[in-house]
């Protein structure tokens, strides 16, 4: 299940629009650093065979198979830019926390 914080599936939908080539969000896992999982978000205009597409506010999500397991109980929440400096979306997964950094410690990087 993917959570949408109140204004990111606004803007969403804004950036969205009625654009086909925009037909779904794609949510994916990009890596793991020290901080944990790094995901990235793009529109795309279609899907395929082995994408999980999940419909959470309206908003048609596709995930790959390879990143499922780690977007599961993922928030996506926008910070608007003029409130915070570098301000933009933000993916957190509360399931995901205490599982230590990509260099296999339990950072704050001390290996």
């Amino acid at each position: 299940m993917i959570e949408f914080a109140p204004g990111a599936a606004e803007k969403l939908r804004q950036l969205r629009g009625d654009d086909p080539s925009r037909a779904f969000l794609r949510l994916y896992v990009a890596g793991k650093s020290c901080s944990g999982y790094q995901y990235g978000l793009a529109f795309d205009s279609s899907t395929d065979g082995t994408d999980q597409v999940i419909e959470s506010a309206g908003i048609p999500v596709a995930v790959d198979a390879v990143s499922q397991p780690y977007i599961d109980g993922a928030t996506i929440e926008y910070i608007d830019e003029s409130q915070y400096p570098g301000g933009g979306f933000r993916v957190t997964n509360a399931k995901l926390t205490g599982e230590g950094g990509g260099c296999g410690g339990s950072c704050s990087c001390g290996r």
